[in-house]
């Protein structure tokens, strides 16, 4: 049969549509829930009864809660000397918001991913980071500083560098950044807002009653490119909007900065980098799946109850999230109902790409933020790799829930099975990669 060459053209034209019709099936993806400790915390909260140890144990001083500041706890008597104390730590991986996991393209963190460049006052940091060789004879480990592009903001359709919205803004824009910029100057002169908080002046300032959004109407700001600059470093601090924010802390996020920094510090894993390296040293006092579920003084001494054993402690150190205390310690018990203190529920992510999605605009970077995005973008983990190119990446998606109270966050994250998660993570993404569910085979969430 002759085919014209009108017939074969007309083929070639509906050809397209053919193979769409008989294409494969979208690329499955795997994934779940990461193990969060959601129902240990819970039996605590709801004071449900705990099998009773049968080990007691003495120790000198028992440190409650094995995340950064439990361990860093734990650096800190090691190095001056102390041999007779543990670590007692609910969830089966020390670490806390410093965790950090692996697969077979890279390791990623699963919270916090980066610090800043510590100043010369913060010397206990920098006394840390010479003994894991991240500062020698002054100088900062080039391999462990954030590579460039750092940062990138997708807006009017197309990435941009960096995170200000510069390209977008008008002269009144650019204005209010630089009065912003000198304001923050102006408060960091204080000498209130430092890293650690510790080196501050320390004073009631009018600042804590004060909304980080009443500060802004306050001092005169009606840029609304400023505004959703402040309210995402709010987000992404405090896991709050500027509404629930104090102005002491939105001012912090940016005035406790040393202005100079080369920085930040970042790893694969993110702080999970560091976690290792203490857990390494360290490990040795560390008892994990050891939620404490009763500390009460007997005597001159401490009785700690855990899942593991009973401990007699001369010392305890809390090192666990301060709203935790009430539930487990006797003598804070009253102070259930007016600690005052709202803890932001998170949700990260952990996604595995097979390939990269296609680009509109400036490469990818580090951090990667969508403008008015009800997430907080993702950061990738392979960017500081030193091979040339990464055919296959994994990005940590990281989302605060600063639309809702505390309390309905919480219960969203509860109530919604993995599959939403996945289908609301991958839609937000699917604004700026088209593709991008042709890109994955995994994604793996953590409830915090």
């Amino acid at each position: 049969m002759s085919i014209s060459r009108r017939e074969f053209i007309a083929g070639l034209v509906a050809a397209p549509a053919l193979v769409g019709l008989t294409n494969k099936a979208p690329r499955p993806i795997a994934g779940g829930f990461v193990d969060d400790a959601m129902g240990v915390g819970h039996s605590l909260r709801d004071g449900r009864a705990v099998p009773h140890p049968r080990d007691r144990r003495r120790v000198h001083v028992a440190v409650v809660g094995g995340g950064i500041a439990g361990l860093s706890t734990a650096w800190e008597l090691d190095r001056r000397g102390a041999r007779n104390f543990v670590v007692l730590e609910l969830a089966a991986q020390a670490g806390g918001n410093a965790r950090s996991g692996e697969n077979d393209v890279s390791a990623y963190p699963w919270a916090a991913h980066y610090v800043p460049v510590p100043g010369p006052r913060a010397t206990l940091v920098r006394e840390l980071f010479v003994e894991l060789g991240l500062l020698r004879d002054g100088e900062w480990d080039e391999r462990s500083l954030c590579f460039s592009p750092q940062e990138r903001l997708f807006m009017h359709g197309e990435w941009h560098a960096g995170l200000e919205p510069e390209f977008a803004m008008s002269l009144g824009d650019r204005a209010e950044f630089r009065r912003f910029a000198d304001v923050v100057a102006a408060q960091r002169a204080t000498g209130q807002f430092t890293i650690p908080s510790a080196l501050g002046v320390s004073r009631a300032s009018a600042l804590d009653r004060l909304s980080m959004d009443a500060w802004l109407r306050e001092q005169g700001f009606t840029s609304p490119r400023l505004w959703w600059y402040v309210d995402y470093a709010c987000r992404d601090d405090y896991g709050a909007s500027l509404r629930q924010t104090s102005a002491w802390a939105g001012i912090h996020y940016f005035a406790a900065r040393e202005p100079d920094e080369r920085g930040p510090l970042t790893w694969p894993d993110g702080n999970g980098w560091i976690t290792k390296r203490l857990l390494a040293k360290l490990g040795g006092y560390v008892k994990t799946n050891a939620p404490v579920s009763r500390v009460r003084r007997e005597g001159s001494r401490w009785r700690l109850t855990s899942a593991r054993a009973e401990y007699d402690a001369d010392i305890v150190i809390w090192a666990a999230p301060a709203f935790v205390a009430p539930y487990v310690v006797d003598e804070l018990r009253a102070e259930r109902r007016r600690t005052g203190f709202v803890y932001s529920p998170w949700l990260t992510a952990n996604i595995t790409l097979e390939r990269w999605p296609a680009e509109r605009g400036s490469q990818p970077a580090w951090d990667n933020v969508i403008y008015d995005s009800p997430g907080l973008g993702y950061v990738v983990a392979t960017h500081q790799s030193l091979r040339t190119f990464e055919p296959r990446t994994v990005w940590t998606y990281y989302h605060a829930f600063a639309d809702l109270t505390p309390e309905l966050a919480r219960q969203e994250l509860v109530r919604r099975d993995w599959s939403y998660w996945r289908d609301r993570i991958l839609d937000d993404l699917a604004r700026v990669h088209a593709d991008i569910r042709d890109c994955v085979s995994r994604v793996d969430v953590l409830r915090l």
